[in-house]
């Protein structure tokens, strides 16, 4: 279930990957390939899945605050749902133009 704090957190996640990738800023190339922003967006899901690992642990150390571990975990959560949304608007892309006749 989306909360109003998790949904801020992706749109603020969405404008900061737009932000890098140049995309909405005219017709100038911006210099990064489709497949190094894919490389990079699954890299900080995988680092933002770490940092809820690591937090978990610290906590089950009793080193951590259960705040900061729901926080970690919610982050992650946010990444893989919009890492999972790209892939379901990539495979649907793809699938249309399939469909297109030659």
């Amino acid at each position: 279930m989306a909360t109003p704090t998790i949904a801020a957190n992706a749109y603020a996640n969405l404008a900061r990957v737009l932000e890098n990738s140049g995309v909405g800023k005219g017709s100038e190339p911006s210099g990064q390939s489709f497949a190094s922003l894919l490389k990079d967006t699954v890299g900080s899901v995988l680092e933002s899945g770490r940092k809820s690992d690591a937090q978990t642990v610290a906590m089950a150390a009793g080193k951590a605050n259960v705040m900061d571990v729901v926080t970690a975990v919610a982050d992650t959560d946010v990444a893989v749902s919009t890492l999972v949304s790209v892939r379901d608007r990539v495979i649907a892309a793809y699938e249309d133009i399939m469909k297109m006749p030659i």
